[in-house]
């Protein structure tokens, strides 16, 4: 395939994205074929570890391949969107729980389906280019891909922080907030990969490891903590509306540019998850939302305006100041026969 390539090269097996010029974004074709690699290597003793990395210097991966997901939703097809998400997240779920280490190099961006693939791996290499987030309230979906896992279990409440405003995350932050595990310079990256091919042995990612520089982050980690600890929504909205610090008022921008009933539903899933040891139930509650995304929430307006139009105008369907709880509930009401089941062939 051409967008990527799957091959086994001396002690791995090696997966790199090869669609530089679409920033590496994740097609269905993509995720069916790393689903089958992972499938493969899990029993092959010739593979001893995984090894993930990207052509181009913008973008580990920049997001899932959406056009289709918008032209199918408008069409009103809304079953290609739920197959496409359905198997995404088994491949999500198999890469978590992969029975070999698996390693990842991310350069540049990594947002949405790219940190379902680089973020669950179990050796995270971040460098001095690499921007990671979850930017998908800003088109009206929640963080998924297993992404409210890596936030429910970020420090304090940054992970509601991060899905919620969709703030960017340079190398040290990442690691911080539990989405990386090693900054090592990119320009030690080919050799340290050919190490790996040759060896098999992961402990010399841990012998590359560099120093990680301080977080940014952490400076703010005190308001994180106190504005972003409500229950709800309008909790957070109320405590930074009430406040006069510059932190409240740049956090006030950047939620009023993304869905409500995204981020409403986003802190729920966060609240759901946190305390839980496995990703497939952060997938499962994920998927009640994708599920009902076209048809009942902002998805497809959130495109039209962000990646269609580009008119960066989105006509929501609820007011930042006004989400009725029941619009979440609704969202994240059990799937009953249309749960996910990560079973192949669903």
């Amino acid at each position: 395939m051409a967008d990527i390539s799957i091959r086994k090269i001396g002690q791995t097996g090696r997966i790199t994205f090869t669609r530089p010029k679409a920033l590496n974004a994740l097609s269905y074709d993509m995720c069916i074929a790393i689903e089958d690699a992972l499938d493969a290597w899990a029993s092959d003793d010739d593979v001893k570890m995984i090894v993930i990395d990207a052509e181009g210097e913008k973008a580990f991966c920049a997001g899932g391949d959406i056009a289709e997901l918008y032209e199918t939703g408008m069409a009103g097809n809304f079953a290609f969107g739920r197959k496409f998400w359905a198997d995404e997240y088994r491949m999500n779920a198999k890469l978590f729980e992969f029975c070999k280490p698996v390693a990842s190099f991310m350069q540049g961006f990594t947002m949405g389906g790219g940190v379902g693939v680089g973020c669950h791996a179990s050796h995270r290499v971040v460098g001095d280019t690499s921007q990671i987030a979850m930017p998908e309230c800003g088109i009206g979906l929640v963080p998924d891909v297993g992404g409210s896992y890596i936030l429910a279990h970020a420090p304090g409440h940054l992970g509601e922080y991060l899905g919620l405003t969709a703030s960017r995350l340079g190398a040290s932050d990442a690691i911080f907030a539990g989405f990386s595990d090693y900054y090592i310079p990119e320009s030690k990256w080919p050799d340290l990969i050919s190490a790996l091919e040759e060896s098999g042995d992961w402990t010399l990612i841990d012998a590359a490891a560099h120093e990680v520089p301080a977080s940014a982050l952490r400076k703010d980690e005190t308001e994180i903590n106190a504005f972003f600890n409500g229950e709800s929504l309008t909790d957070i909205l109320n405590a930074l509306q009430g406040s006069d610090l510059p932190f409240a008022e740049k956090a006030l921008k950047k939620l009023a540019r993304n869905s409500p009933l995204a981020m409403g539903c986003t802190l729920e899933i966060i609240h759901r998850v946190r305390g839980i040891d496995s990703i497939r139930p952060a997938l499962e509650q994920e998927y009640r939302f994708t599920y009902r995304a076209m048809q009942d929430g902002d998805f497809l307006e959130g495109i039209r305006a962000q990646i269609i139009d580009k008119d960066r105008n989105p006509r929501w369907k609820h007011d930042l100041n006004t989400l009725p709880a029941a619009a979440v509930s609704q969202m994240l009401m059990p799937l009953g026969e249309a749960k996910l089941t990560f079973e192949k062939g669903d």
